[in-house]
């Protein structure tokens, strides 16, 4: 889709390519079908298989893509070549003239057992809002409504809504309010964790309220 000067595609589960005048970034390549290999920057959220997939990264990068990840993420990028950034949470880089800023990206009631959520607060997953031609985009990564999301303010905010790992349709509207973006598009589901129906539901409940966009999947 196009939005403002920049083009935002959804290729599928938390993978977006948004693209510039003079830039690509890819967000948490996953089950790609096609070779694209135009990345100049590849964003990393945290170091799950559907995130991080040493299979799929090779699919969008090109030798000068810079991939920018979490600190725990070195060992599984080890065998990439290309320049790699690795970051926490509430940082700042600039690469390629792109400014990027990590969020905190975290569970607070997503539990693998009776007492260790999936995705913990001191691993030091991230979320990213990063500036491409003037337009800023939040990418959330795997997290719930949190409260540093009162914080974010963005043009786009491109949120999981899937549930189970990440915020249910209802959380992700809630997180939606707090952010006001300009534009709302729905994440995370449709690869074997969550439908499009969670995206739908996402899109009912803000409807008058926020704009919200579902995207077709661009990979087939």
């Amino acid at each position: 889709m196009e939005y403002k000067t920049i083009k935002i595609d959804w290729l599928r589960h938390n993978c977006f390519r948004v693209s510039g005048k003079s830039v690509v970034v890819y967000t948490d390549p996953y089950k790609i079908t096609k070779t694209y290999n135009d990345a100049d920057i590849v964003l990393i959220t945290h170091d799950h298989y559907d995130h991080l997939n040493v299979d799929d990264i090779p699919k969008v990068i090109k030798n000068d893509s810079v991939i920018v990840a979490p600190k725990d993420c070195n060992e599984k990028l080890g065998g990439f070549a290309n320049k790699k950034v690795f970051v926490e949470p509430n940082e700042v880089k600039i690469i390629d003239d792109v400014s990027i800023k990590t969020v905190p990206s975290y569970n607070t009631n997503k539990f693998r057992t009776e007492d260790e959520v999936f995705h913990p607060k001191g691993k030091g997953n991230v979320g990213y809002i990063f500036m491409v031609d003037g337009t800023k985009i939040y990418i959330a990564g795997d997290t719930d409504h949190i409260p540093e999301m009162k914080d974010i303010r963005t043009d786009v905010a491109l949120l999981p809504v899937s549930g189970k790992y990440v915020m249910t349709p209802e959380e992700a509207a809630e997180a939606a309010a707090d952010i006001k973006a300009d534009l709302s598009i729905p994440a995370h589901y449709g690869s074997g964790i969550g439908g499009v129906e969670d995206a739908k539901k996402f899109e009912s409940i803000l409807k008058g309220k926020l704009d919200v966009k579902i995207l077709e999947s661009i990979d087939g």
